[in-house]
């Protein structure tokens, strides 16, 4: 019968399972009970002990309890002991485990050896032998597991660090555009200032007003008036990016936006000797998604544009609202084209269409499957970060929108992204 034999005071396997582990775990599996209590009188000092007289219990055991090593009779009645490796390895690739016989044959010990056992004992065992098998299988294991919990953490710490990065990128970007939204409103500000100013000297020591100065203050108070109105307008437009959820319906046109971006984009350093469009959609509607990423969307796409080559050459933005849902089937994924977030997309009508086109020299094929991949770039150190097309694909996922790349050798690239969009309110 099976069983499991407790180290310093009876416990069930449920008992074992539910201490707190402080030592490695041993799990001993032989049909013969004389072996099983010896080999457990032997390491009950060293180790959690753990034993089973058939190749299921044995199973079960690993099911239940994470174990190091295992010792291993090969033959048994039932389930051998090769099969038994075989399933425990399953169960836990990282198990090590010892073999033992008293019928060593080379068969068995290159089936042992290709299931990757990780020593051979013949019986009757010496205990000095065993002893140095079960510690340097509890070496390996631990070393093994040291190096996972290792290789975790640096995983964990290098995930950390991309999206600290991706974060920063975001920031930067987000500050151009809100320095942007500053530059916008200082201008009516000093309209408002100067007419403010103006009125000020004309009539502060004046004790009484002509039919004629009404007219002049009626006039400058109707300029200040839209200039008020307009910094009112750029507030709550940016405000409201800020404020509301991607499900509620745009206070704010694309066409608006695609404005906002052409003032950015005209001051940007990438723009060099290159020349730059923007064409306004036709039939004007709101993306459902924060228009700060909108715009950030556009802006990345459109600068790893302009950095493609160095020789001058021509970006465009273009966009279109479409009232079908579109037919997914249609874009395969290829040496030259790409289709991202298919699973994750809300393809329901109305959808804005948003290109970015250029007519530069194109992406390689071998260097298009790792584009969105962060740090990745072909720039130069001074030209980027890599996190750019990254910061792309991110956003348009979270606005559970696509993204379809079509580039072509000497023709140029041409990024489109399709958004959830609604009717203006």
């Amino acid at each position: 019968m099976s069983s499991v034999v407790p180290i310093e005071s009876p416990g069930t396997d449920t008992d074992l399972a539910r201490r707190p582990r402080r030592r490695g775990t041993l799990l001993v599996v032989d049909d013969e009970e004389g072996p099983r209590k010896s080999l457990a009188v032997i390491f009950k000092d060293e180790y959690d002990i753990l034993m089973a007289d058939n190749g299921p219990h044995a199973i079960e055991l690993a099911q239940k309890h994470d174990i190091d090593v295992a010792i291993l009779d090969i033959r048994m009645a039932g389930m051998s002991g090769i099969e038994v490796l075989e399933r425990l390895k399953y169960v836990n690739p990282h198990i090590e485990v010892v073999m033992m016989t008293a019928f060593e044959t080379t068969d068995t010990m290159r089936q042992a050896m290709r299931l990757r056992a990780s020593d051979y004992i013949n019986k009757p065992f010496d205990i000095s032998t065993m002893r140095a098998a079960v510690a340097n299988a509890m070496q390996r294991r631990t070393l093994e597991s040291e190096i996972n919990d290792n290789a975790e953490k640096l995983q964990e710490l290098m995930a950390e660090l991309q999206n600290q990065k991706i974060e920063e990128q975001i920031a930067n970007t987000r500050g151009e555009i809100y320095a942007s939204i500053l530059h916008d409103i200082n201008g009516p500000l000093t309209v408002i200032s100067g007419f403010v100013q103006l009125m000020n000297q004309r009539f502060s020591n004046a004790t009484r007003l002509e039919k004629e100065d009404l007219e002049f203050i009626k006039d400058r108070l109707k300029i200040i008036n839209r200039q008020v109105t307009n910094c009112i307008e750029i507030s709550r437009r940016y405000l409201s990016f800020l404020r509301r959820q991607t499900d509620e319906i745009p206070r704010v046109s694309i066409n608006q936006l695609l404005t906002d971006l052409k003032h950015l984009i005209n001051v940007h350093p990438s723009v060099q000797q290159n020349t730059f469009a923007v064409q306004p959609v036709a039939e004007d509607i709101g993306a459902r998604m924060n228009g700060t990423d909108v715009i950030q969307i556009l802006l990345n796409l459109t600068v790893n544009a302009f950095q493609c080559t160095s020789t001058p050459h021509h970006v465009e933005i273009t966009g279109e609202v479409l009232h079908e849902p579109l037919d997914l089937t249609q874009f395969k994924d290829g040496p030259e084209t790409r289709f991202l977030n298919v699973e994750g997309m809300a393809n329901a009508a109305p959808l804005l269409k948003l290109s970015v086109r250029d007519n530069g020299p194109g992406i390689p094929a071998d260097v298009l499957p790792r584009i969105f991949q962060p740090y990745f770039t072909t720039k130069g150190p001074r030209q980027g970060t890599g996190l750019g097309l990254n910061i792309v694909q991110r956003l348009v996922k979270e606005g559970k929108g696509a993204l379809h790349l079509q580039t072509a050798p000497g023709r140029g690239t041409t990024f489109t992204v399709y958004l959830p969009a609604a009717r203006l309110r």
